[in-house]
C-alpha cells in the first residue's frame, strides 16, 4: 500500500519522494516530500512486515479503502495540551511517537480518527528546535489551496476559524473530499 500511496503522490507532482521509515506504535511506514513554506507531505500505509498494532491505526488506516489519495492533514501545535482543551470532541489524545531519531506527539483518538470524517487536522508537537521539513531536500513544490469538502462544511469552517488563520485552506459544502492545489517546477499539479 505504501508503494500505491508513493506512486500516486510522485505521479501527481513530479517529483520523487524520500524515504521515511517505521513507526511502532502504530505499525506505519512512510514516504516523505520537502514542501517550501516548512511543510511537508506524507505517504503514510499500515506496515504489512509487522504484527498489527495494539489499538486503531492513527489517520483511519485500519478502514482505508480504495486508491491511494489525499485524506487527512496535520497542524503542528506548540502545547499539545493547551491546544486538545479548545478542540472538538474526538480529536484525541497525545501520543508519543518515535521514528528514527525523531520524537513527537501526536493527537489520536481511541478510533484512530478525526472529526468531521477526518477532516478535522491531527494534531502534532515537535520538540523545540526539531521539524522533520528541515531534513527533505528541497522540491521547489508549494501548497497553493487545500480544499476541505463535508456535508457540515460551515460547521467544520466554523470550528477552524479560531484555530487555523491561513487563507490556503478553506472549507466548502458537499460530499466528504480534500483537494491540494500545488505550485510545481512543471507547473500548477493536483492532488
Amino acid at each position: 500500500m505504501l508503494e500505491a500511496a508513493r506512486t500516486h503522490v510522485e505521479e501527481a507532482l513530479g517529483v520523487k519522494m524520500q524515504p521515511g521509515g517505521s513507526h511502532a506504535v502504530f505499525q506505519t511506514h512512510n514516504a516523505l516530500m520537502g514542501l517550501e513554506d516548512g511543510i511537508y507531505l506524507e505517504a503514510i500505509a499500515p506496515n504489512p512486515e509487522v504484527s498489527p498494532p495494539k489499538r486503531p491505526r492513527w489517520y483511519d488506516l485500519d478502514r482505508f479503502e480504495g486508491q491511494a489519495r489525499l485524506s487527512n492533514w496535520a497542524c503542528s501545535v506548540s502545547d499539545m495540551d493547551r491546544a486538545l482543551n479548545n478542540m472538538p470532541s474526538g480529536a484525541g489524545t497525545p501520543v508519543a511517537v518515535r521514528r528514527g531519531d525523531l520524537a513527537w506527539r501526536m493527537a489520536v483518538s481511541e478510533e484512530g480518527t478525526t472529526p468531521f470524517d477526518n477532516l478535522w487536522p491531527a494534531l502534532i508537537e515537535w520538540p523545540a528546535g526539531v521539524h522533520p521539513a528541515t531534513q527533505l531536500e528541497p522540491t521547489g513544490i508549494r501548497l497553493r489551496r487545500l480544499t476541505l469538502s463535508h456535508p457540515d462544511g460551515d460547521a467544520l469552517a466554523a470550528a477552524l476559524a479560531p484555530h487555523l488563520s491561513d487563507d490556503r485552506v478553506s472549507v466548502e459544502v458537499g460530499a466528504v473530499g480534500m483537494c491540494a492545489e500545488f505550485d510545481t517546477p512543471h507547473g500548477p499539479r493536483v492532488l
